[in-house]
């Protein structure tokens, strides 16, 4: 093919995520039993150390609508701030029992999300810098083109919050706040805390999302 042939081909058409992002990624959520292993939102198991949380919120989009088809995947450190990952280099313990990674999607009823973990430990970041305790969340659904991804940190953390490189490199408050997970006065599962965290697309109150 010649080179002016190539500068006349169209750009192929995109295609957002759903609704078949379910029957892909999260067969069971969708009523189709396929694979051996599922992944679920469980991101510890029963035997892992630390504080057994519960994190449940919604996606909400610029109508104050909540999405009922979404997918949302999680990753986080275990108790001592540690990622089960090779490429995590801290002198810190791997927890056999924390699987460290989790997916999810919204009730197609209530469009409401849920993983069941543990809290995570502070991390080390950058020059010796520390990273307050935090989840990290990415996020597709029906008309999202690239996946979005964010954090989910601890409002009973807010020493750690303060002095977290990240949220300050956010400089107004009322956009960090967007990033803080509330933990529920009551609520509690089994003797897990509950955290609620919304994701909101657009709007007035639209959370915080990193270019990664």
């Amino acid at each position: 093919m010649k080179v002016n042939q190539l500068s006349q081909l169209r750009e192929t058409t995109s295609q957002t995520a759903g609704p078949y992002v379910h029957i892909g990624l999260a067969p069971k959520f969708a009523g189709f039993d396929i694979f051996e292993n599922n992944f679920d939102n469980v991101v510890a198991g029963p035997e892992a150390k630390g504080q057994r949380i519960r994190i449940e919120g919604r996606v909400i989009d610029g109508s104050g609508t909540p999405l009922r088809d979404v997918l949302i995947e999680c990753w986080q450190a275990n108790a001592a701030g540690k990622y089960r990952h090779p490429a995590d280099r801290q002198d810190k313990d791997v927890d056999p029992a924390f699987r460290g990674w989790g997916r999810a999607c919204s009730d197609f009823e209530s469009g409401v999300f849920t993983f069941e973990t543990i809290k995570p430990g502070a991390v080390e970041g950058r020059n010796g810098s520390v990273m307050a305790p935090h989840v990290n969340l990415w996020i597709v659904a029906r008309g999202i083109n690239i996946g979005l991804n964010t954090r989910m940190y601890f409002s009973d953390e807010r020493a750690a919050n303060a002095a977290d490189p990240i949220l300050n490199m956010i400089e107004w408050e009322v956009r960090r706040q967007t990033l803080i997970g509330q933990r529920a006065e009551s609520g509690a599962q089994e003797g897990a805390a509950v955290y609620r965290f919304d994701i909101h697309l657009q709007g007035p109150q639209e959370t915080v999302f990193f270019d990664i």
